[in-house]
């Protein structure tokens, strides 16, 4: 359970240092077996969802963890970076209204992110 904590602490704080916008940590564990905790953050417009991605990628990768799968880094307009426990979703601001997970998801627990900061 620390290592998860660690993980979604360090996504959490390469978000924050890029200024993703709207950081959420949703605790999805008990309601679906595809991941413990899902990340949610949108850049402003595409270079900085790029951005965002490229920084999580960096800072997870420099303590040991590589995605599984990474998907939509072509389009910037959702990138899902899936690292088995935690999936990092990162948005557009258009997308991540219209497919609004935080209501898909709203039977998981909401996290303070200032937990992970």
């Amino acid at each position: 359970m620390e290592q998860l904590k660690e993980l979604v602490g360090l996504a959490c704080k390469a978000l924050d240092k890029h200024k993703g916008e709207e950081i959420r940590v949703i605790d999805v564990g008990g309601v679906t077996t595809l991941a413990d905790y899902f990340i949610i953050a949108n850049g402003t417009n595409t270079s900085q969802v790029h951005a965002l991605e490229d920084a999580v990628r960096e800072e997870l990768g420099k303590n040991g963890y590589e995605p599984k799968r990474v998907e939509g880094s072509g389009t910037a307009s959702w990138v899902l970076m899936d690292y088995g426990d935690v999936v990092v979703h990162i948005f557009s601001k258009e997308d991540r209204l219209f497919y609004d997970l935080e209501r898909i998801w709203r039977d998981g627990k909401m996290a303070d992110v200032s937990e992970f900061l």
